[in-house]
């Protein structure tokens, strides 16, 4: 009898217990099909909208003289929703700290990228989607009464949602918003609703027959002496990252500093680009970039210094306080990088350019294994060891600066050692322990 007893009592313990793990599974599922499903349509949308104004831009050069009356709008759209200040870092503090966010963020961010790419601005769409997506995450944990720790899950699960609507790629869109909000560690019980969001958005993207990112690139035979050259050229990536990182964030200090008012500030840049793009009338330092990405990797072709000319073209774009992001910028970076310095490494200029980009944005936002990821997304898993071999490099040799000024690096990058700091906390002089030890 006693037997049946315990027999009984573990049998309701473990039914008890697999109820759990049942709600907790339909909990998310409900959470971030939701999300997925409103990042998909915003999404879309915001797709179109970024597609059609580059082509009205592109189709008649004249927008490029309103790039100073564009930025005081932009400035006023951030003063009428009342969120000036807030970017891509806010949504990582969010989930660091839980301090919550504006709904009115969303239609602050969309329509001032879409007057940005309008007008010439060079950003990408990242910077708002990731700003967007986290915003729809969290309030449909608010709506869904989350608790405060799964509201910091839904927040991903809508970063993750967003990146895929726009770029088509779910698994690179679920790790990066997992990983990226702290350096050295990935935030696993969100692997689920992060997944389930970024799937859901895909989908919902496909169904409006939004392409997914992608590119032709053949890679290489694996051989030894190409690995060799392919690591010679992410470690060059590396530090190009850490030369962009500086640039934006030195430029956003330096405009600050001399214009503390967001609308003479605005104006200045704006000027400032006007004139750059008047000196450069190719266009292709203005809005995204993406045809010269495509040219890059699958052409081979691109100008020698076309690299350092997006740098300054985004730089004083950002720091300006027009919006947008980062992450397309940096694709176009490492890109064209790669396509000039490949060929002189012995390595295909095509192929080159791929590796260009991805090792550039994994030192820029400091997440190997969703750039290696991102890369068997974007071209396919040919070439896998040689783009994770340039992640790790990059990873490795870009330092502690980085795009998101929010984002912590918990484990120092030369030693498994826990430190918690703050991307580009060094630009002080200060250093990690481990980077004192082998001064």
């Amino acid at each position: 009898m006693r037997y049946l007893q315990g027999l009984s009592t573990l049998m309701r313990n473990k039914a008890s217990m697999i109820m759990i793990y049942v709600r907790a599974l339909a909990k998310w599922i409900l959470v971030s099909g939701i999300a997925g499903v409103l990042c998909g349509l915003l999404g879309t949308a915001f797709h179109l909208g970024v597609d059609a104004v580059t082509a009205w831009r592109t189709a008649h050069h004249g927008f490029l003289w309103l790039l100073p009356a564009a930025g005081l709008a932009i400035a006023g759209i951030y003063a009428f929703f009342s969120v000036e200040g807030q970017s891509t870092n806010s949504i990582i503090s969010e989930v660091q700290s839980g301090r919550g966010l504006k709904l009115n963020l969303i239609p602050a961010i969309f329509l001032s990228t879409l007057l940005t790419h309008l007008v010439g601005g060079s950003a990408g769409r990242e910077g708002a989607a990731l700003q967007m997506g986290g915003t729809i995450g969290f309030h449909v944990g608010k709506v869904l009464h989350l608790d405060d720790r799964d509201l910091r899950t839904a927040t991903l699960a809508g970063m993750a949602a967003f990146f895929s609507a726009l770029f088509g790629t779910p698994l690179a869109a679920a790790i990066f918003a997992m990983a990226v909000i702290s350096v050295g560690i990935l935030y696993h019980a969100a692997l689920i609703p992060c997944l389930i969001a970024s799937l859901t958005a895909y989908g919902v993207s496909t169904l409006f027959h939004v392409p997914p990112t992608r590119f032709a690139v053949s890679a290489p035979v694996l051989a030894l002496p190409m690995l060799l050259r392919v690591a010679v050229l992410a470690a060059l990536c590396a530090f190009l990252s850490i030369f962009f990182c500086n640039c934006l964030h030195r430029l956003e200090h330096i405009m600050e500093k001399y214009f503390p008012n967001p609308y003479i500030r605005v104006a200045v840049g704006g000027v400032a680009l006007l004139g750059l793009s008047l000196l450069f009338p190719s266009g292709d330092y203005n809005g995204t970039g993406s045809a010269v990405i495509v040219r890059a990797v699958e052409s081979g072709q691109a100008v020698p210094y076309a690299f350092l000319m997006k740098i300054v073209f985004t730089s004083l774009t950002l720091a300006a306080g027009y919006k947008g992001g980062e992450v397309v910028p940096s694709f176009f970076i490492g890109a064209t990088f790669g396509c000039v310095m490949g060929p002189l490494l012995g390595i295909p200029a095509g192929f080159a350019a791929a590796v260009g980009l991805i090792a550039v944005f994994c030192g820029a936002v400091n997440c190997p294994i969703a750039s290696t990821f991102l890369a068997i997304e974007l071209f396919g898993a040919e070439g896998l060891l040689y783009y994770a071999l340039a992640c790790a490099i990059s990873f490795a040799l870009s330092g502690y600066t980085g795009l998101y000024s929010s984002q912590r690096i918990l484990y120092d990058k030369l030693k498994a050692q826990y430190i918690d700091v703050h991307t580009n906390a060094y630009h002080e002089g200060e250093h990690t322990p481990a980077e004192e030890k082998y001064r």
